[in-house]
């Protein structure tokens, strides 16, 4: 039993947490954070800070509730694959009602949040965010296309872009260059994991790239994202958003990525696709992580 079924195993309280998806809810506000911090010149008043806090709540309690709409939208799919079976309400620990409630009461907690204290255009993006994900992707897109973890990856990729937005009250193209560098990150993200994870997908029916057009076609698909990822990697620097320090980290992360996707077209294992789907996380963390610290040094 991994981590999150621990959690969830024990009083209702932690069933409501594990629905909100925490591990993937905590890489939504950091992406939103650095968002926050690069849309600001130097180091941050105590307005600001506050400002940045109030927006992180809001941010994640929407993101928490579309989680759980997932959760509850997908249990039949969750129930059938080992790495979703334990979710409260795949296993009908909590019942269709408490999860449509619980989503329902974050997303209008986290958008209030958002419209009185932080600025209407954050929580119109937010909102819009979580009918994306919620509604678009996981109602429509997903089980419809093999090309879903593209078109739903712009859900994904809008935290930075609400960041920018709860500080300035606008979307600037510093802001866009980092919704496109999540967007193009995503689908060898996702494909990695997809992999390796194939036979549950497959019991799942859902149309993943694997299935629909085999396992060579969706490695050469993740070596192709990986070249231009890197390319969008650099246009923080040339944009003139970072330095070298930005530089050096970006070229490193996005090439390591590279060499797992090249090693992984050329010969396949589930070992190496679950080394590649780990490395991707590592990628954009680092990325994100150097820009924040370029951003203070330089």
């Amino acid at each position: 039993m991994n981590a999150a079924a621990d959690l969830q195993a024990g009083s209702p309280w932690r069933q409501y947490y594990a629905l909100t998806k925490p591990r993937v809810v905590q890489l939504i506000v950091f992406c939103a954070l650095i968002g926050m911090v690069l849309a600001v010149p130097g180091v941050p008043s105590g307005a600001q800070f506050k400002l940045g806090l109030l927006a992180c709540a809001g941010i994640w309690l929407v993101a928490g509730a579309a989680a759980a709409f997932n959760c509850l939208v997908e249990k039949t799919i969750d129930a059938k694959m080992k790495r979703t079976a334990w979710r409260p309400t795949a296993k009908g620990q909590l019942s269709d009602i408490q999860a449509l409630v619980f989503s329902a009461l974050l997303c209008a907690a986290g958008s209030g949040i958002l419209y009185f204290t932080v600025n209407p255009l954050t929580m119109w993006l937010t909102f819009a965010t979580f009918v994306g994900y919620a509604v678009v992707y996981t109602l429509i897109l997903k089980p419809l296309t093999p090309q879903n973890i593209v078109i739903g990856g712009a859900s994904g990729a809008m935290p930075p872009v609400l960041g920018w937005a709860a500080m300035t009250g606008d979307v600037g193209p510093e802001a866009l260059i980092l919704f496109l560098i999540i967007f193009l990150w995503t689908p060898p993200h996702f494909w990695a994991l997809a992999l390796y994870r194939v036979e549950d997908y497959r019991k799942s029916g859902l149309p993943m790239l694997p299935i629909t057009h085999g396992n060579e076609f969706t490695r050469l698909q993740v070596l192709l994202y990986t070249f231009v990822l890197m390319a969008a990697c650099l246009m923080p620097f040339a944009y003139g958003m970072s330095s070298w320090l930005y530089l050096t980290a970006a070229v490193i992360l996005s090439l390591g990525f590279i060499g797992y996707a090249w090693a992984l077209w050329r010969n396949y294992s589930d070992a190496l696709a679950r080394k590649t789907f780990r490395f991707s996380l590592i990628h954009l963390s680092a990325l994100f992580a150097a820009l924040l610290v370029d951003h203070y040094l330089f």
